[in-house]
Protein backbone atom coordinates (compact mmCIF):
# COMPACT_ATOMS: atom_id res chain seq x y z
CA UNK A 1 0.00 0.00 0.00
CA UNK A 2 1.70 3.17 -1.06
CA UNK A 3 1.16 6.42 0.69
CA UNK A 4 -0.38 9.75 -0.66
CA UNK A 5 2.26 12.93 -0.32
CA UNK A 6 0.76 15.90 1.56
CA UNK A 7 1.60 18.16 -0.17
CA UNK A 8 2.42 21.84 1.98
CA UNK A 9 0.03 24.65 1.27
CA UNK A 10 1.40 28.35 2.58
CA UNK A 11 -1.08 30.73 3.53
CA UNK A 12 -0.49 34.03 3.74
CA UNK A 13 0.05 35.64 7.42
CA UNK A 14 -1.89 39.12 7.70
CA UNK A 15 -2.60 40.37 10.93
CA UNK A 16 -1.61 37.73 13.48
CA UNK A 17 -3.48 34.95 11.21
CA UNK A 18 -3.23 32.82 8.63
CA UNK A 19 -5.94 33.20 6.02
CA UNK A 20 -5.90 32.16 2.44
CA UNK A 21 -5.60 34.25 0.04
CA UNK A 22 -9.43 36.29 -0.51
CA UNK A 23 -8.70 34.78 -4.28
CA UNK A 24 -8.58 31.41 -3.52
CA UNK A 25 -5.61 31.10 -6.19
CA UNK A 26 -2.70 29.64 -5.33
CA UNK A 27 0.96 28.91 -7.59
CA UNK A 28 3.26 25.67 -8.12
CA UNK A 29 6.56 26.36 -6.43
CA UNK A 30 8.96 23.72 -7.67
CA UNK A 31 12.29 22.40 -6.67
CA UNK A 32 15.63 22.88 -9.18
CA UNK A 33 14.76 19.58 -10.89
CA UNK A 34 11.23 20.72 -11.73
CA UNK A 35 9.45 18.59 -9.06
CA UNK A 36 6.60 20.08 -6.94
CA UNK A 37 7.17 21.95 -3.22
CA UNK A 38 4.74 23.22 -2.30
CA UNK A 39 1.37 25.41 -3.24
CA UNK A 40 1.78 29.08 -1.68
CA UNK A 41 -1.43 31.49 -1.89
CA UNK A 42 -1.87 34.40 -4.49
CA UNK A 43 -2.49 37.60 -2.68
CA UNK A 44 -5.13 39.46 -4.46
CA UNK A 45 -5.55 43.50 -4.05
CA UNK A 46 -7.82 43.17 -1.24
CA UNK A 47 -4.98 40.79 0.68
CA UNK A 48 -2.26 43.43 0.01
CA UNK A 49 -5.23 46.52 1.62
CA UNK A 50 -5.30 44.48 4.51
CA UNK A 51 -1.72 43.85 5.51
CA UNK A 52 -1.21 47.58 5.02
CA UNK A 53 -4.11 47.99 7.52
CA UNK A 54 -3.03 45.63 9.72
CA UNK A 55 0.86 46.91 9.33
CA UNK A 56 -0.80 50.32 10.03
CA UNK A 57 -2.18 49.18 13.21
CA UNK A 58 0.85 47.47 14.37
CA UNK A 59 3.37 50.59 13.73
CA UNK A 60 1.93 52.08 16.96
CA UNK A 61 3.17 49.14 19.24
CA UNK A 62 6.58 48.36 17.77
CA UNK A 63 6.97 51.98 18.01
CA UNK A 64 6.49 52.23 21.42
CA UNK A 65 8.44 49.66 22.34
CA UNK A 66 12.02 50.53 23.68
CA UNK A 67 14.85 50.03 22.20
CA UNK A 68 15.88 47.03 24.37
CA UNK A 69 13.07 45.30 24.12
CA UNK A 70 13.19 45.48 19.89
CA UNK A 71 16.68 44.04 20.24
CA UNK A 72 15.23 41.01 22.85
CA UNK A 73 12.80 40.13 20.14
CA UNK A 74 14.97 40.40 17.07
CA UNK A 75 17.34 38.30 19.21
CA UNK A 76 14.52 35.75 19.88
CA UNK A 77 14.00 35.51 16.25
CA UNK A 78 17.61 34.53 15.83
CA UNK A 79 16.93 31.69 18.30
CA UNK A 80 14.14 30.63 16.38
CA UNK A 81 15.53 30.17 13.14
CA UNK A 82 18.76 28.44 14.66
CA UNK A 83 16.05 25.74 16.46
CA UNK A 84 14.65 25.38 13.15
CA UNK A 85 18.29 25.47 11.21
CA UNK A 86 17.65 22.14 9.45
CA UNK A 87 14.43 22.82 7.89
CA UNK A 88 15.81 25.72 6.78
CA UNK A 89 18.87 23.99 5.25
CA UNK A 90 16.58 21.65 3.51
CA UNK A 91 14.32 24.12 1.93
CA UNK A 92 16.97 25.84 0.62
CA UNK A 93 18.60 22.56 -0.98
CA UNK A 94 15.50 21.59 -2.72
CA UNK A 95 14.38 24.71 -3.88
CA UNK A 96 17.60 26.37 -5.05
CA UNK A 97 19.52 23.33 -5.54
CA UNK A 98 22.25 24.33 -3.50
CA UNK A 99 25.17 21.95 -1.80
CA UNK A 100 24.37 21.14 1.81
CA UNK A 101 27.10 23.50 2.61
CA UNK A 102 26.57 26.88 0.96
CA UNK A 103 22.89 26.26 2.15
CA UNK A 104 23.99 26.26 5.65
CA UNK A 105 26.37 29.11 5.16
CA UNK A 106 23.19 30.94 3.93
CA UNK A 107 21.15 30.82 7.15
CA UNK A 108 23.83 31.12 9.03
CA UNK A 109 23.89 34.60 7.81
CA UNK A 110 20.87 34.98 8.01
CA UNK A 111 20.73 33.74 11.62
CA UNK A 112 23.69 36.16 12.19
CA UNK A 113 22.19 39.14 10.81
CA UNK A 114 19.18 38.61 13.71
CA UNK A 115 21.80 38.70 15.97
CA UNK A 116 23.77 41.98 15.38
CA UNK A 117 20.81 43.81 14.50
CA UNK A 118 19.22 42.86 17.44
CA UNK A 119 23.18 44.20 19.41
CA UNK A 120 22.47 47.36 17.44
CA UNK A 121 18.75 47.65 18.13
CA UNK A 122 19.09 49.88 21.58
CA UNK A 123 22.54 51.79 20.31
CA UNK A 124 21.14 52.48 15.96
CA UNK A 125 20.06 56.07 17.64
CA UNK A 126 22.89 56.84 18.94
CA UNK A 127 24.82 56.57 16.20
CA UNK A 128 22.27 58.00 13.42
CA UNK A 129 20.89 60.54 15.57
CA UNK A 130 22.78 63.97 16.37
CA UNK A 131 22.88 67.51 18.31
CA UNK A 132 23.07 69.85 15.76
CA UNK A 133 24.53 73.07 16.18
CA UNK A 134 21.81 76.36 15.95
CA UNK A 135 22.82 79.61 16.86
CA UNK A 136 20.56 81.00 19.43
CA UNK A 137 20.25 79.66 23.52
CA UNK A 138 18.29 76.15 22.59
CA UNK A 139 19.16 72.65 21.74
CA UNK A 140 18.36 71.06 18.01
CA UNK A 141 18.74 67.09 18.22
CA UNK A 142 18.43 64.52 15.12
CA UNK A 143 17.14 61.43 16.38
CA UNK A 144 15.86 58.37 13.98
CA UNK A 145 12.04 57.78 13.70
CA UNK A 146 9.71 55.22 12.22
CA UNK A 147 8.23 56.83 9.25
CA UNK A 148 5.34 54.46 8.39
CA UNK A 149 4.69 51.66 6.77
CA UNK A 150 7.30 50.15 3.92
CA UNK A 151 6.86 47.94 1.10
CA UNK A 152 10.08 45.22 0.81
CA UNK A 153 11.59 43.74 -2.08
CA UNK A 154 13.78 41.06 -1.46
CA UNK A 155 16.65 39.85 -4.52
CA UNK A 156 15.88 36.13 -5.80
CA UNK A 157 19.34 35.67 -5.37
CA UNK A 158 20.44 34.01 -2.09
CA UNK A 159 16.24 34.67 -1.11
CA UNK A 160 16.50 33.92 2.43
CA UNK A 161 19.24 35.80 3.26
CA UNK A 162 18.03 38.75 0.65
CA UNK A 163 14.83 38.66 2.82
CA UNK A 164 16.30 39.07 6.17
CA UNK A 165 18.84 41.90 5.05
CA UNK A 166 16.01 43.85 4.01
CA UNK A 167 13.58 43.07 6.75
CA UNK A 168 16.09 43.34 9.86
CA UNK A 169 17.35 46.98 9.07
CA UNK A 170 13.73 48.38 9.07
CA UNK A 171 12.85 46.32 12.31
CA UNK A 172 15.95 47.56 14.00
CA UNK A 173 15.42 51.70 14.37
Amino acid sequence: MSRIDVMKTYKLYINGAFPRGESGRVYEVKDSKGKFLANPCQASRKDLREAVVAARGAQAGWVSATAYLRGQILYRVAEMMESRKSEFIDVIVASEGKSVSAATSEVSAAIDMWVWYAGWSDKISTIAGSTNQVSGPFYNFTIPEAIGVVTIFASEKSPLLSLVSAVVGVLTT
